[in-house]
């Protein structure tokens, strides 16, 4: 089982996150960022706009998933 914060994956706050793989962290982190977004956490809509700005780009998101998977990764457990 490995950690993870929502900072580490591009928000903003420390809430944890623990899976044992990095499919599993992104779906928490893709709900924790869902719940931000109804209770309209300002702090948490700025870093969603910041990543919408990134997925623009195909290439720039995809590299920036796989450095966030290999920081997974080398996480110990």
């Amino acid at each position: 089982m490995k950690t993870m914060t929502c900072k580490q994956l591009g928000g903003v706050c420390d809430k944890e996150f623990n899976a044992n793989s990095f499919e599993e962290i992104a779906e928490m982190s893709k709900k924790h960022g869902m719940e931000m977004f109804q209770a309209k956490d300002k702090d948490h809509l700025k870093a969603m706009d910041d990543m919408q700005q990134l997925m623009k780009s195909p290439e720039t998101m995809k590299e920036w998933f796989e450095n966030k998977k290999r920081e997974f990764n080398a996480l110990s457990d």
